[in-house]
């Protein structure tokens, strides 16, 4: 218990730059293919302040950390931000462009997955210092968050990214069709998650994704 505020500031960061920075992507890749909504709104900006959700940018993943810490375990760690408006309707190809829009935000946390691996590798390279504990434990988490929002966003379930990813490349019919279930996704995600299915399959996927980060970072 007492180790609790460090963990909760280690990642702290981490989980706040994976949630917000997921949403500015899919905001200027919308406004790149025509749609300037999120523009408009204010949206577009790595000021994570713009998108933090309180409830599920803080409360949710700081309760899931907490759960964790007292009762042990491996949990999925995840969380929202709030949802950058986009009007798929005013993009130039609206079913095409959607496939880039829903997989800017996936993508993000690749990135972002990179860049916590390269942290970790520089700051493991100089010598250890006070900070460098912290500094690992950081990057070590930043890595797990984005692998977490990276694979969790891919699942073909509307409204998640995957979802509409499936929506963009199915054709007209079964697309239509598939996007009717969008009002069910997240109790859908939910029961997945409660049911430990979703961990079932994200935790194997996690784990590879982190051996492919150690061996192309020498980790």
């Amino acid at each position: 218990m007492q180790d609790l505020i460090p963990t909760l500031a280690i990642w702290a960061l981490p989980v706040i730059f994976a949630i917000t920075l997921h949403e500015a992507a899919h905001g200027y890749v919308a406004r790149h293919f025509g749609d300037p909504t999120a523009y408009l709104a204010g949206r577009i900006s790595l000021n994570p302040l713009r998108h933090v959700d309180p409830v599920g940018t803080l409360l949710v993943p700081g309760a899931i950390l907490i759960v964790a810490k007292l009762f042990g375990g491996a949990p999925v760690l995840f969380g929202w931000a709030k949802p950058v408006p986009v009007d798929f309707a005013r993009l130039r190809r609206p079913k095409q462009d959607m496939l880039w829009v829903a997989a800017a935000g996936p993508g993000a946390n690749l990135v972002m997955a990179m860049a916590w691996a390269l942290a970790f590798s520089l700051v493991a390279a100089f010598p250890q210092t006070g900070y460098t504990l912290p500094l690992l434990k950081m990057a070590d988490a930043g890595m797990d968050i984005n692998a977490v929002l990276l694979f969790l966003n891919l699942i073909p379930i509307p409204p998640l990214d995957g979802g509409r990813i499936a929506v963009s490349l199915l054709p007209h019919r079964l697309a239509w069709r598939f996007a009717r279930i969008e009002p069910f996704g997240f109790p859908i995600l939910l029961l997945l998650l409660f049911s430990g299915v979703l961990g079932s399959l994200l935790l194997p996927l996690i784990a590879l994704f982190r051996f492919a980060l150690g061996v192309l970072f020498h980790l």
